[in-house]
């Protein structure tokens, strides 16, 4: 698959990652100060209530993700074109369009948390955080723009620092509030178990749009699935835990502040700073570099570098202007349309054709709506799972985003059994994509 309808796989040779690359890699996207924020926000539920939603929620939700990312260990295909067989060539592009603004908005937010953090360490006088945002915006765009040849080892370099600095950080949280405390904290409010579920699961759903982005350089699937699985589960866990321990505790609407600045009136400062500049870059450039590769399956003449500068200036203004109280909408708004999606996505792959993605031996007429270029009975299938999503949002106390997917993947195998033309070949006939 090249020229101008796509974008070469990655070969055997370059595929140099393994699984404990893929586990600090994860973790590094984990050890963020978003998901401490997004922790803070199942305060309603108590500390015991909170905790087994996060682990539970992780454990749904890391599932997957590291499922996804299978598609792209197998194939060495970025995650945008693994949606071409189910969605269609022009009908992958919807995909991309709904990634591409998740990323960027991603990108916003973590620099405008990175910004308020910072600037709660170490007051920038005049510009307030977002000058901190803006050199946030600046050094995390530069380390994209660096290439994957480079990111390996920085992230090796930074994680393994963040790994001990959160250490420290959760002894200074159970050192002034103490596991007493917090389960003794009043609750401030209601939250349905189910949504608070939705809370945590939607945030490495959202990763599942460009997991395949990195699984593609894996040595081996198994090493792939499992170094993300674990390294996420752990970390994110981790994280979710700190912030909901620290909104208990102090009940401020941001658990990630109130945790920085408990760690510099115990003397920590510099280790609180280096969390907050670390946890950005390893998180966020992600963020930035898979804006670049997503847009590369609508505008493969735009290169990854160029297409990492523009995501790197948008995010950054975005973080300049964003909304605080927009971030449980925007985590909600994620699960509802990539929880159907990759419903889709998911299903197409392990049960429909069965793990044969762009392999020679594939009749093109296997994949009669790819070459078509639309294929309606994906989108029927994911505009009910998103329909599904909201109404169970509104309706119901039992939860969205497992339910949503699972609905869209079935439907999706139902229709195209009903009503498609697809087909399985004998293997002794040849074809490729």
């Amino acid at each position: 698959m090249t020229g101008k309808e796509g974008i070469i796989p990655i070969g055997q040779q370059d595929r140099n990652l393994g699984g404990m690359d893929f586990f600090l890699l994860w973790a590094g996207a984990a050890v963020s100060l978003a998901e401490i924020w997004a922790g803070g926000l199942l305060i309603p539920m108590g500390f015991v209530s909170g905790l087994l939603v996060v682990l539970l929620g992780h454990l749904i939700g890391n599932t997957p993700m590291a499922f996804g990312g299978v598609i792209g260990s197998r194939t060495g295909f970025p995650a945008m074109v693994t949606v071409r067989p189910s969605f269609g060539i022009r009908g992958s592009y919807f995909a991309t369009i709904l990634n591409l603004v998740q990323l960027v908005g991603w990108t916003g937010v973590m620099l405008w948390i990175g910004g308020q953090a910072a600037n709660a360490v170490w007051p920038m006088p005049d510009f307030g955080f977002r000058g901190w945002a803006l050199l946030a915006g600046i050094a995390t765009t530069l380390w994209a723009l660096l290439g994957r040849r480079y990111w390996k080892w920085l992230q090796r370099i930074a994680v393994t620092a963040l790994i001990c600095l959160c250490c420290i950080m959760t002894w200074a949280v159970l050192h002034e509030y103490g596991i007493g405390r917090l389960l003794k904290s009043p609750l401030t409010g209601g939250m349905p178990f189910m949504m608070g579920l939705d809370l945590v699961i939607a945030m490495p759903i959202s990763w599942l749009p460009l997991v395949c982005d990195y699984s593609r350089y894996g040595k081996g699937t198994g090493p792939a699935f499992w170094g993300t699985w674990v390294g996420y589960f752990i970390f994110s866990s981790w994280m979710y835990a700190i912030g909901l321990a620290a909104a208990l505790a102090t009940h401020s609407p941001t658990p990630d502040s109130m945790v920085l600045e408990l760690m510099v009136g115990l003397g920590l400062a510099l280790p609180a700073m280096i969390i907050v500049l670390f946890s950005t870059f390893t998180t966020t450039f992600l963020n930035i570099y898979s804006t670049a590769v997503s847009a590369l399956n609508i505008w493969p003449g735009l290169g990854e570098r160029r297409g990492s500068l523009a995501c790197g200036i948008l995010g950054t203004v975005l973080a300049l202007v964003f909304p605080a109280t927009a971030y449980e909408g925007f985590l909600l708004f994620i699960g509802s349309v990539f929880c159907p999606l990759f419903g889709v996505v998911l299903a197409d792959y392990f049960f429909l054709r069965k793990r044969r993605y762009f392999e020679t031996g594939t009749d093109p007429r296997e994949i009669y709506w790819y070459l078509w270029g639309f294929n309606p009975w994906a989108f029927l299938a994911w505009a009910a799972g998103f329909a599904f999503y909201h109404y169970l949002q509104r309706e119901t106390a039992w939860g969205s985003s497992i339910p949503s997917l699972l609905a869209a993947g079935l439907l999706y195998l139902i229709f195209m059994a009903l009503f498609s033309k697809h087909r399985t070949v004998s293997d002794g006939q040849k074809g490729s994509v």
